[in-house]
């Protein structure tokens, strides 16, 4: 596909988000190649005419040659591990793919010359805030491994930006959820721990139920309160940033994406209902720890900073979508 706009490297492309990016960056115009091992993503997540290069994103030879050979301008990083309660058994992986990998991918990227760096990170880097809504000043302290070896990298690209001739943009997500509204990509991953993912699937009948963790947090029902964000207003996030940091190459941004309103795991499940006409078995188990009563982001900044407008901020059409890409992903399956 010829293009007037440059490329982007999207590592993770086959995986849940960065499958959504590579489609607003297909949508806006820009040429892409994707770099995933296929650890949790799938190859037919990736348009077919979007190269995919199989491999390792610490493979630097690997890297360096698809940075060239595509004349890369940009990077968007996706690939790591995200699981939490994972993190916490497995420190090390977490550390070793989420930190060190990046590392290697971040000196690939300045050899080359990559100028723009677009950072996957996360809510996860507050640990449990003082304060929510929060802001992107709040103290930073990770309870986890995986806030921290993302919080790690977010330290790292400050370094290397100030070094060398680099600008990144930090995104920090709270709850993705949802799906293309087309129908294109979605949460495939199974044993996905995502609250709106697992309810849809015990709606379908893949689960027997939906455990809620906590029932007497200081919150009006009593059950942990967060903010889901629809992955197509994420992704379409990540291209205004690009263009931020290809318009403004000396800036860099931290900056929260969330809607600034939360939803708690019992209006969550009601919605789930609503939307199927049927009931989720729940059950009421114990808080798991670390989990935070409340965890809304104040999205003022990206609101200032972007001409970002969210289309989807509606926790119905989140969860109409995330059901549709669900009984789509049985579909093929059964293929």
């Amino acid at each position: 596909m010829t293009t007037s706009l440059p490329t982007i490297l999207v590592t993770g492309g086959a995986g849940y988000i960065g499958s959504h990016a590579v489609l607003a960056l297909k949508d806006a115009g820009y040429g892409v190649v994707v770099i995933d091992n296929l650890v949790t993503g799938f190859d037919w997540a990736v348009p077919q005419d979007v190269p995919l290069v199989r491999g390792d994103i610490a493979d630097q030879p690997l890297v360096e040659a698809t940075l060239r050979d595509h004349d890369v301008k940009a990077i968007m990083h996706f690939a790591g591990s995200v699981v939490v309660p994972e993190s916490v058994e497995n420190p090390l992986k977490y550390y070793h793919n989420n930190s060190a990998k990046t590392r290697d991918l971040i000196e690939s990227a300045i050899r080359v010359g990559v100028p723009h760096f677009i950072f996957s990170s996360t809510a996860a880097t507050y640990g449990i805030p003082d304060e929510s809504p929060v802001r992107e000043t709040t103290p930073q302290r990770p309870i986890n491994p995986y806030g921290m070896s993302k919080l790690m990298t977010e330290y790292m690209l400050r370094d290397v930006a100030a070094a060398h001739p680099m600008n990144f943009c930090a995104l920090r997500y709270f709850n993705v959820a949802g799906a293309d509204p087309q129908g294109r990509t979605g949460q495939s991953t199974a044993g996905a721990t995502h609250l709106v993912k697992v309810a849809v699937e015990a709606a379908l009948g893949k689960r027997s139920h939906v455990s809620v963790f906590g029932t007497d947090f200081d919150t009006p029902d009593g059950t942990g309160v967060r903010d889901y964000i629809h992955v197509t207003d994420l992704a379409a996030a990540h291209v205004l940033a690009l263009e931020a940091l290809m318009a403004k190459p000396d800036e860099n941004y931290l900056l929260n994406c969330g809607y600034g309103r939360g939803f708690s795991v019992l209006e969550v499940l009601d919605a789930v209902d609503r939307v199927t006409n049927m009931t989720i078995e729940r059950r009421l188990e114990g808080r798991r720890a670390g989990d935070p009563p409340s965890l809304i982001s104040d999205n003022s900044a990206i609101m200032a900073e972007f001409p970002w407008e969210p289309r989807h901020a509606d926790l119905t059409q989140i969860v109409t979508h995330a059901l549709a890409w669900e009984r789509k992903l049985s579909e093929r399956k059964q293929d």
